[in-house]
C-alpha cells in the first residue's frame, strides 16, 4: 500500500506544479504603443488575460542602454510622452523576470479605422 500512497502523493505533486505553472503564464506582460502625433507616442500595458496594469513601470531606454524616460501607468494602464530624437525601445516591467519591449519599429499611427479605445484623447 505504502507503493501506491507514494505514487499517488507524486502524481499530486506534479498536478499541482502543472497547475501553478499554468497560472503563472496566464499573467505574461502585453504592451502596445502608438504614435499620437508625430512628437508623442501613447503606451498601454496589460496582462495577456486583460488584466489592467495601473501604476506599473514603462521605460524609454535608448539603444544604447541609458534611461531616456521613466513613468507609471496611469489608472487607464497607458502612459503617454514625447517622442525621444534618438533610437529608443520601450520596457513594460511588472517585475522580475516579467518584462516586453516594444521597439521603435513597431510604433506607428494605429490603422484607420482601428484605433483603440484606449488611444482616443483622454
Amino acid at each position: 500500500m505504502q507503493g501506491t500512497e507514494h505514487r499517488i502523493l507524486r502524481w499530486l505533486l506534479a498536478l499541482g506544479l502543472a497547475l501553478g505553472c499554468a497560472g503563472a503564464a496566464a499573467h505574461e506582460p502585453v504592451a502596445r504603443c502608438f504614435l499620437l502625433d508625430e512628437g508623442s507616442v501613447r503606451c498601454r500595458g496589460a496582462t495577456n488575460d486583460g488584466d489592467e496594469m495601473p501604476d506599473s513601470r514603462m521605460e524609454v531606454i535608448a539603444v544604447d542602454g541609458g534611461t531616456l524616460l521613466e513613468g507609471k501607468l496611469g489608472a487607464d494602464s497607458t502612459w503617454t510622452f514625447k517622442k525621444p530624437e534618438q533610437p529608443f525601445y520601450v520596457l513594460f516591467d511588472i517585475g522580475p523576470g516579467l518584462q516586453v519591449t516594444v521597439e521603435q519599429e513597431e510604433i506607428t499611427v494605429p490603422p484607420p479605422g482601428r484605433m483603440p479605445r484606449w488611444m482616443r484623447t483622454q
